[in-house]
């Protein structure tokens, strides 16, 4: 990589952005395809995240990426945000535009080209989330679109009800359940939560509940114990890496307009994983 004074930069807020894999997918697009662009890791403490929102105006920054814990925060320090990102309540991507700062997010739009690109349909079919956060909100928002019904659960019952009551203002299929039971009634269950993160880590959902012809996706990006124990059970399994590649992906042609090299990307990531 051969930086410049015209080296465009791009980034990540966030903190911690230690354990990130965005800088091997996007630098490994910049280079392919032999644009003069830096993507970069900056830890930005919660109390400094307006000095890092301004810095993208200061430093002239052609576009960064937003991480835990700043989504929902940064929205409020933007100019403009996305309808999407509106309703979501989360940002992921910021773009800059002669100085105007709008937000986006393409954390849901990834997870369904990640459900495409995989061949696992939703249209027409019960979906069961797990998680009411900030992920479950943007995957919650297209799966909605298009599923049977979407039911989400949730320990944090005051969370939960908030988002099953915003994507009811628009949607009409959208349900919560109180009790994680009847799992063999749904098509595609989705761990929208950390669990499986780390090691010891309880399940999010009882895997003896279910079986073959379901399928169970996890947003966490490696092979979790939960995974595990369903494609054990004879479900079709996905986890989080293809989401992760795929928000990229369009977050890369916000900035630039251009459609990046889809697989230079994936390799990136897979390197970084193993």
């Amino acid at each position: 990589m051969n930086i410049t004074g015209k080296t465009k930069i791009t980034g990540l807020f966030g903190y911690p952005v230690e354990h990130t894999l965005s800088p091997a997918m996007h630098n490994a697009a910049f280079s392919h395809l032999g644009m003069d662009y830096c993507y970069l890791p900056f830890l930005v403490h919660p109390d400094s995240l307006g000095k890092a929102v301004d810095s993208v105006r200061a430093l002239n920054l052609a576009g960064v990426n937003v991480t835990v814990p700043h989504k929902e925060k940064v929205i409020p320090l933007l100019d403009e945000v996305s309808e999407e990102a509106s309703f979501i309540g989360a940002v992921n991507t910021i773009v800059p535009r002669e100085g105007v700062l709008t937000g986006y997010n393409t954390d849901g739009r990834g997870f369904m080209r990640s459900l495409g690109e995989n061949g696992i349909a939703v249209s027409g079919r019960k979906v069961l989330v797990v998680g009411a956060g900030g992920a479950s909100r943007a995957i919650g928002y297209y799966l909605s679109e298009t599923a049977q019904h979407l039911a989400i659960y949730d320990v944090d019952t005051a969370k939960l009800s908030r988002l099953v009551s915003d994507l009811s203002q628009i949607r009409k299929n959208v349900a919560a359940i109180g009790v994680l039971k009847g799992l063999g009634e749904f098509d595609v269950i989705v761990n929208a939560t950390p669990l499986g993160l780390k090691k010891g880590d309880p399940s999010p959902v009882d895997t003896s509940a279910l079986s073959s012809g379901q399928t169970v996706c996890d947003l966490i990006y490696k092979m979790t114990p939960l995974l595990e124990s369903a494609a054990a059970k004879g479900c079709r399994t996905m986890d989080g890496l293809g989401m992760l590649l795929w928000q990229g992906i369009l977050a890369f042609e916000l900035w630039t307009s251009v459609f990046p090299p889809v697989e230079i990307m994936r390799e990136a990531l897979n390197r970084g994983i193993r």
